[in-house]
């Protein structure tokens, strides 16, 4: 069992710097341009894996939320999914014969809103999937539903469809912070949806929380988690909202007037988790949270959770094919990217044989050593260096030791124990689990030139 995290606030006022989220490493900002369909066909010839994760990104949403900085394009013109669709097709008929010894042990639709789709474009997707890869009847199957745009019958026919997993984008319960950030829903709705999937009997039911909007107080997003525990969600995801408006332009329009101090916000986190352990959920790490018998919980106790791009996940043993606009692959130890914005997405798909590949890397020795390293830290809490070195044949304090060094100040505040077996986290240290992470990222310093981070809580 994971150990609590221990709030202390002298640490926080100390390490709560800006960080990566590690749903990879290196991280997708590592990645650079020129790659193409034949470096999916090279990955493919060289992964062990013949066991896949399928991501199909949908792009469109009826309403613009202010705090989102997803791959979107707003549109009411349900036509445009028709068009999507058919570009799709082209994308997966070109990478399905690629992967025809694989078996599809993990489907994920996001976005975007996946549920802009009509029932009858919704049946067109997934028919298009079963005919062109292998799926067999544990499949798991997931997507991303928004509440309020939910058609009537979705649910059950999702279901039908063989989805056994919903995640609801929730965000806040309060009035007041749904119009600042012009995503209005009633507690009764969600509520009822989620009564409405346990009943169809899906297999998990996940919600997404962020902390941080504007018009949010420590009370009032108090009373929305106690709303929401009150709905007893499987997993649950509790987002630090980073305010980038001069990355993302929908953030502009939030007033920085009404954002929560920093001291609030904080407040928000810690009440937060007090809360939701509190209920029997276990921390899995960062901002997630699940309950004790999860699937994500069990496997975190049993040392075998995993992490990529779609987060933390049970699926370690797939490589990952995104489709579709922006997605993003791990075929073995290469990373592929699609083209960003949709008329470049359709572009390449037109011109390049039904391919929209457009940046990558191809992991080096010591990236795949350095990322089963911080995957360990971040699902584990833990590294066992004996283990690892032997596995990888090295000195693991000679190969390592810059970030020996760069731990040292964390050791010193009782935030990581380090023994010749074993680098452990604290519970005073699992809070900034992506601060000592951090220690192990040999391509961090060229991103924070690149980017601005989320904060760590």
């Amino acid at each position: 069992m994971i150990k609590l995290p221990k709030w202390d606030q002298t640490l926080i006022n100390k390490y709560n710097v800006s960080g990566p989220r590690y749903t990879s490493y290196p991280t997708a900002l590592s990645l650079s341009e020129g790659y193409q369909q034949q470096d999916l066909v090279s990955a493919i010839k060289s992964s062990s894996s013949r066991s896949l994760s399928l991501y199909i990104h949908i792009p469109f949403c009826s309403e613009l939320c202010y705090y989102c900085g997803c791959n979107k394009v707003i549109t009411r013109h349900q036509s445009k999914a028709d068009v999507y669709l058919d570009y799709l097709t082209k994308e997966i008929a070109a990478h399905a014969p690629l992967f025809k010894h694989y078996t599809v042990e993990q489907l994920h639709l996001g976005g975007g809103t996946p549920t802009f789709l009509t029932v009858k474009q919704m049946t067109r997707l997934i028919n298009l999937l079963e005919q062109h890869f292998h799926f067999t009847r544990n499949t798991e199957r997931g997507i991303e539903i928004d509440p309020r745009s939910l058609a009537k019958d979705m649910l059950i026919h999702l279901r039908v469809l063989g989805f056994n997993r919903v995640s609801f984008g929730i965000q806040d319960f309060n009035d007041e912070v749904q119009q600042a950030v012009n995503r209005t829903q009633q507690v009764d709705t969600v509520k009822a949806l989620i009564t409405q999937a346990r009943e169809l009997g899906f297999k998990s039911i996940n919600a997404d929380m962020i902390y941080g909007l504007p018009k949010q107080t420590p009370q009032s997003f108090e009373k929305t988690i106690a709303q929401l525990i009150a709905l007893s969600p499987d997993r649950v995801s509790v987002f630090n909202y980073a305010h980038l408006p001069e990355r993302f332009a929908a953030q502009r329009k939030i007033k920085e007037a009404d954002l929560p101090s920093a001291h609030d916000k904080l407040t928000m986190f810690k009440n937060t988790l007090a809360q939701m352990t509190f209920a029997g959920y276990q921390f899995i790490g960062m901002d997630h949270f699940a309950k004790a018998d999860n699937e994500l919980a069990v496997a975190q106790n049993k040392g075998q959770l995993h992490r990529n791009f779609q987060g933390y996940t049970t699926h370690g043993n797939c490589d990952l094919l995104g489709l579709g606009v922006s997605s993003i692959s791990q075929i073995g130890t290469t990373i592929l990217q699609n083209q960003k914005v949709l008329k470049h997405y359709y572009h390449e798909i037109e011109t390049q044989a039904g391919s929209a590949i457009h940046k990558g890397m191809h992991l080096t020795h010591d990236d795949v050593i350095r990322a089963e390293a911080i995957k360990s830290l971040i699902c584990q809490f833990e590294l066992d260096t004996h283990a690892f070195a032997k596995k990888h044949s090295i000195h693991f304090n000679e190969y390592f030791a810059d970030a020996l060094l760069a731990l040292k100040p964390l050791i010193d505040d009782d935030m990581v124990h380090i023994n010749d077996k074993v680098i452990r986290v604290t519970p005073r240290g699992n809070l900034f689990i992506r601060i000592i992470c951090m220690c192990f990222d040999a391509h961090l310093q060229k991103q924070i030139s690149k980017t601005r981070f989320s904060r760590v809580i």
